[in-house]
């Protein structure tokens, strides 16, 4: 299942409709445009396993490189629109990318790639052109519409966010057989946990270029539904779209949901979201407080999963399973679970440790690191993978999340998760964000700090930080409690929701350097 079937059964159904305009691509124009890109990038050269990148914001045009890709057995990397000259030049280059597809939107970085990625012949760019590149439209205009004589599936080759260090591509073979066999693995599970059919239409609020909005975009167009792209999140606009577009599957990022639930109640309650069927959520996990007031808002539609980019594993929990676990998310359904500790022995229940999923084989290696792709396995199991979380299982196998390895806090050898407290003070009505962080200390090794960004209207003052400290005393253990707040005009959180602590923790231990990559 994939567009050249439903381009077949209703060509003037919408496969993609721009949430903020309205304007629609349907079956057929993607299933026609995805051709000639595809008869194109093979008269080019590219052959099943070739390689082509896309560096582009959210527009219409991106479902037409991703099904031209996925169609003719290509590896597809998505570029992060945020980055610099540098940092999108480096994913274009490692990844091997012969042809880069960018917009016009971000031709002042696109237009400085070419130098970096010397290996890529062919670069085209949408909605006009800068020097170097040449006109998208006009390009696959010279090619027919014909498929291809054979479409094995190709696959996405993604890149890590880069928390830590150089982003790291998560490269997995190729699929077996066909694009048009089924409909993938995120388009199969779609079906059986959450029910999409072509009757789907699935809200994307999230920058495409991330795994899961690309993902489950794909998933719903290789099962015959309509997608509804926000071109950036807003929590106004996307409660808007649910009502005007008649929307019946999302996903979400929790810092969509803080921020919906920020908003002055008399803004939210007048949209009809009575068409919202499934809600799903991921990239981190969701504070209690948040979640609940969600259910009792949106009901028992609420659905969440833990995995990685790399499908090394997957956990999933339905509302019901929440409310009965509350803080879970959910238990395997890829992999075993594992939880161990740092020399690599098992933990039994209720303590936390690195998680590890278990597959026959483990599926995935990082582009030319060998070295990190062996620090994520095992020491005595390789076929054993873990993300980097930190986590325990309850007695009856439910998943909890503790943080991530690299953020924990070691204050006089106590070990400290910085998520627990920040789900905790999110809960305080004048903090729209928080981040905690260990900064130096020079008794305890590090201490707790709390760097807050607030809502509109309300300013960070010494005032505010005292209230702020003696509510997370009346809420966590005090040796939990953070020793100091600053302020901050905005977090670095991307659009995913991914924080970039180490951009916090840096300015904190002396580092000058540190960047986005």
């Amino acid at each position: 299942m994939y567009p050249g079937k439903w381009a077949e059964e209703f060509p003037d159904k919408a496969a993609v409709i721009h949430a903020v305009t309205g304007a629609t691509t349907t079956y057929r124009q993607l299933n026609d445009r995805s051709n000639q890109l595809a008869q194109l990038m093979w008269a080019k050269g590219l052959r099943p396993g070739g390689h082509v990148a896309i560096f582009m914001e959210n527009n219409l045009r991106y479902f037409e490189v991703i099904w031209a890709a996925l169609r003719s057995g290509l590896y597809l990397t998505t570029v992060n629109q945020y980055l610099t000259d540098e940092e999108a030049g480096y994913i274009v280059d490692n990844c091997g990318a012969e042809v880069l597809i960018a917009s016009k939107r971000l031709g002042e970085v696109a237009g400085k790639l070419k130098p970096l990625a010397p290996n890529c012949h062919t670069w085209l760019m949408v909605d006009g052109v800068v020097d170097g590149y040449d006109a998208y439209e006009d390009a696959i205009a010279g090619y027919p519409s014909d498929k291809l004589a054979a479409e094995p599936a190709g696959l996405f080759m993604l890149y890590s966010s880069g928390t830590t260090g150089r982003p790291k591509g998560i490269m997995r073979p190729l699929p077996k057989g066909n694009v048009y066999d089924n409909p993938g693995a995120v388009g199969t599970l779609q079906q059986k946990i959450w029910g999409v059919d072509e009757s789907a239409i699935y809200l994307s609020p999230a920058p495409l270029y991330h795994s899961a909005p690309l993902s489950f975009c794909t998933g719903i167009q290789a099962n015959g539904g309509t997608v509804v792209m926000m071109p950036k999140f807003d929590e106004i606009g996307a409660l808007a779209a649910i009502e005007k577009y008649r929307v019946t599957h999302s996903q979400w990022v929790p810092t969509m949901f803080t921020r919906m639930l920020k908003m002055p109640p008399e803004q939210l309650q007048h949209f009809d979201l009575s068409s919202h069927r499934v809600a799903v959520h991921a990239a981190a996990p969701c504070p209690d407080g948040i979640k609940r007031q969600m259910l009792d808002w949106w009901g028992p539609i609420i659905y969440e999963y833990y995995g990685g980019s790399e499908l090394n594993g997957l956990t999933h929990c339905g509302p019901q399973e929440w409310l009965e676990h509350p803080g879970s998310v959910g238990k395997p359904i890829l992999g075993t679970l594992h939880i161990c500790a740092e020399n690599g022995t098992e933990l039994p229940a209720g303590e936390p440790g690195l998680i590890y999923f278990e597959l026959p084989t483990v599926a995935f290696t990082y582009h030319g690191e060998a070295a990190k792709t062996k620090e994520a396995q095992h020491p005595e199991h390789p076929n054993w993978s873990a993300l980097g979380d930190i986590g325990y299982v309850d007695e009856d196998g439910f998943l909890f999340l503790t943080d991530r390895a690299t953020f924990m806090i070691i204050s006089g050898g106590v070990n400290i998760y910085p998520q627990e407290i920040e789900d905790a003070l999110i809960m305080h009505e004048k903090i729209a964000d928080i981040a905690v962080i260990g900064v130096p200390n020079e008794e305890m090794g590090e201490e707790v700090k709390a760097v807050v960004e607030t809502p509109r209207k309300i300013t960070g003052n010494a005032a505010l930080a005292t209230e702020i400290l003696a509510y997370a005393r009346e809420h966590i253990a005090h040796y939990k409690c953070p020793k100091s707040v600053d302020f901050i005009d905005q977090l670095p959180r991307l659009p995913t929701g991914k924080l970039y602590k180490r951009i916090l923790k840096d300015k904190y231990w002396g580092k000058t350097d540190s960047r986005i990559v």
